[in-house]
């Protein structure tokens, strides 16, 4: 297939819209189910580099869940505790601990499953039967992965009447060495970026802190990773093999620390035992009780302990989440990664993620101010590596 044409661009109004290689060759594409859209392949073929380059980095399964062009979370295979497969909703999956790639994807889409809701889903690995019953039963815009075994794909089919947007890619394909687009009809043209993200990056280390164990080499590595495909100013927190905390696209660095500590903090506080016990109704669907589990934590537009309110529910009136209670939770946890990609200005960005319970972090440094932030640092006895490499992505 040399060109795929597609319903219309960002918007309806945007036709003709298609997809095709500038210098005439096929597609490094098969579509095996539904129609995607120019959102659904801006999605895929970001989401399925960052899998790829996890993949190559970390020599795991790797999956993410991507919502407009940035990822909502990354993770890679990781048998996931008790705990956690319940605060994922994944607790029922029969099979997940023989799955890698099930369980990086049960986390991925677990993380942030407000911002996952109608997610479009990127793999490194075939996708297998386990992982495809996972999907099944979530709201998803489609999947890029570079196979599909007979059952799962016959599994994924049965997702929207048949209609589920199935991508099959080319594991081996590489894009050109330039790449162009086009804005106001003005042709841009940079050099692809094929910068790696490995371990040796993370050895300018400028704390007193030095120490880097293997865990926290991973997690910073899945961070990096995952911002250099998230859409400028990002920051990401990483634990555990997998981002837990997103901040895209916003104007000020320390917004975006704040945005994916917000992120990062409610994730935490969902594995509470507070969260993990709440006396839902069995007839509440999913995507409602993510709105509920949120609303309990952040105390968002309704109040969903209120009198009212709670009966829609809950069986019983559950107490309220105390922002008292969030912080004595919170000021427990430790071992977070912390990704930026570019340098702290000031120092605000380390005070917030002491907050997340960071303990480790990687930014390229470079800032007139770098002496300020590796002196909060200091204070806090954390570990910060400058990589030398910015990591903007627009």
């Amino acid at each position: 297939m040399k060109e795929f044409e597609l319903k219309y661009g960002c918007n309806p109004n945007q036709k003709p819209a298609k997809i095709y290689m500038e210098d005439g060759s096929e597609l490094p594409i098969e579509i095996l189910s539904g129609r995607p859209g120019y959102i659904n392949f801006l999605d895929a073929f970001n989401s399925w580099q960052l899998v790829k380059e996890l993949k190559e980095a970390l020599g795991l399964p790797a999956a993410t869940s991507f919502k407009h062009v940035s990822p909502t979370s990354a993770a890679v295979g990781i048998r996931l505790s008790d705990k956690l497969k319940k605060a994922c909703f994944v607790d029922d999956i029969e099979g997940l601990d023989d799955s890698p790639l099930a369980c990086a994807y049960a986390r991925a889409r677990g993380t942030d499953r407000m911002s996952s809701f109608g997610d479009w889903i990127a793999l490194s690995d075939v996708c297998d039967a386990t992982t495809a019953k996972l999907i099944k039963r979530e709201i998803s815009d489609g999947i890029i992965a570079p196979g599909y075994t007979d059952e799962a794909l016959e599994i994924l089919k049965t997702k929207k009447k048949g209609n589920y947007n199935i991508v099959k890619v080319d594991p081996d394909y590489e894009p050109a060495v330039k790449e162009t687009k086009q804005v106001f009809g003005v042709t841009f043209e940079q050099g692809h970026n094929n910068f790696k993200i490995n371990r040796e990056l993370l050895q300018n280390i400028v704390t007193k802190n030095r120490e880097l164990p293997e865990s926290a080499v991973r997690d910073l590595i899945v961070a990096l990773i995952t911002l250099k495909y998230t859409q400028s100013n990002s920051v990401c927190y990483a634990v555990d093999g997998q981002a837990i905390g997103v901040g895209a696209g916003q104007q000020s660095r320390i917004h975006c620390t704040r945005l994916a500590g917000t992120k990062a903090d409610t994730w935490l506080l969902r594995q509470s035992e507070r969260v993990l016990n709440l006396p839902f109704r069995s007839d509440i669907a999913r995507p409602d009780r993510d709105n509920v589990i949120d609303g309990f934590i952040n105390k968002n537009e309704e109040d969903v302990t209120a009198d009212g309110n709670w009966q829609k529910y809950f069986t019983e009136k559950p107490k309220p989440f105390t922002a008292e209670e969030q912080r004595e939770y919170l000021s427990k946890q430790d071992g977070v990664a912390l990704g930026s990609d570019a340098f702290f200005p000031f120092s605000d960005n380390i005070e917030r993620a002491k907050k997340s319970g960071v303990k480790y972090i990687a930014e390229p440094g470079g800032s007139i101010r770098d002496d300020l932030v590796i002196e909060c640092a200091d204070k806090y006895e954390m570990a910060m590596a400058f990589t030398g490499m910015r990591l903007f992505h627009h």
